[in-house]
């Protein structure tokens, strides 16, 4: 159901490409200076973790499953949109009131339930039907100026720097193609992502995601690591990591006198990077995360300090390749 998004990116976007194309999968693609020797792919998933549909009983309460990984215990008393097939309907995740008993400590989604003003079933299946979709009924808010909170950043804040990126490159020559994608369904099975690696055939990618800052009350950074709101991007090492491909970039932040976090994905990184790698005869990639407060909630909260460092970060790290970089790690 990322139509709606993709539309007002390729709308946004359009001015910035030479070309705009989407897929089968329903990604979006910018294409700049295609006729180069060397591609590079830029990845961010428009796509959020939501509810769906699973049942509606008689009484005319809906039922719900998850879709991707969102926290039943950050939806209750929590404003929704149901995405019907024929009109979006509004409804609330019911409280059971403290006054009879309150809600239990150990609880999933198939204890939460939808309830939309409905008399009954046949009511709200004039509009909502099983496999329909529901989002949280939120707005989003600046936070003293310094942050945004709000549904759906992971990672809709990575297709924005995408489209930033794109535009800032239109009054820039570059030495390369690159092909900036609003991608599809990560949260769920990451197809998008393949789907457009698959069908470009980049030299190289890119995946602009989220990541989990530790930087407030109750995070265990011994386990989790010092991630922090306005400490810059995240650069990942691991072994589906390109060495050079990150020491590029460290270059390019040392340039810009710009701080770097780090995070460890030792075995895959749980992001687009994952499918990207694994298309065609394999392709190098690194992955560049916004830290993210509270992932997978109604509130989730990012830095508009440190989406401006990556915005910079990557149209730098661009302007700056000749096309000629070997990614090989065994080449000096």
């Amino acid at each position: 159901m990322e139509m709606d998004i993709q539309k007002k990116w390729m709308k946004y976007v359009a001015p910035y490409a030479d070309e705009i194309r989407s897929d089968h999968a329903g990604n979006v693609i910018a294409v700049v200076n295609e006729d180069a020797d060397f591609h590079l792919l830029l990845a961010g998933h428009c796509d959020e973790v939501a509810f769906v549909v699973n049942r509606i009983d008689e009484n005319g309460f809906v039922f719900i499953e998850k879709m991707g990984g969102i926290n039943p215990k950050a939806a209750v008393g929590m404003k929704v949109e149901i995405l019907g097939h024929v009109r979006n309907i509004n409804g609330v995740i019911g409280v059971n009131a403290q006054h009879h008993g309150g809600i239990k400590g150990d609880f999933d989604v198939e204890d939460l339930f939808i309830d939309c003003g409905a008399a009954s079933k046949a009511e709200l299946e004039e509009d909502i039907q099983i496999g329909d979709l529901v989002v949280y009924r939120r707005t989003s808010e600046i936070l003293k100026d310094r942050f945004i909170s709000g549904r759906g950043l992971d990672n809709r804040t990575g297709s924005f720097i995408v489209a930033e990126v794109m535009k800032r490159l239109k009054e820039k020559h570059i030495n390369i193609g690159v092909y900036g994608v609003s991608t599809v369904n990560e949260e769920t099975n990451m197809g998008g992502a393949y789907f457009a690696a698959a069908g470009l055939k980049p030299d190289a990618a890119l995946a602009l995601d989220v990541t989990f800052a530790t930087d407030y009350p109750s995070v265990d950074k011994r386990k989790h690591g010092d991630v922090r709101l306005d400490g810059g991007p995240v650069l990942a090492k691991g072994a589906p990591i390109n060495r050079k491909l990150n020491q590029l970039l460290e270059a390019t932040a040392k340039k810009l006198e710009m701080k770097l976090q780090y995070e460890l994905t030792p075995r895959h990184t749980g992001t687009d990077a994952d499918k990207m790698r694994l298309t065609g005869k394999g392709v190098p990639v690194s992955l560049v995360s916004l830290p993210l407060r509270y992932m997978h909630s109604p509130v989730e909260t990012a830095s508009l300090q440190d989406t401006e460092e990556e915005i910079q970060l990557l149209v730098e790290f661009i302007t700056n390749m000749t096309g000629n970089e070997s990614l090989n790690p065994l080449d000096d």
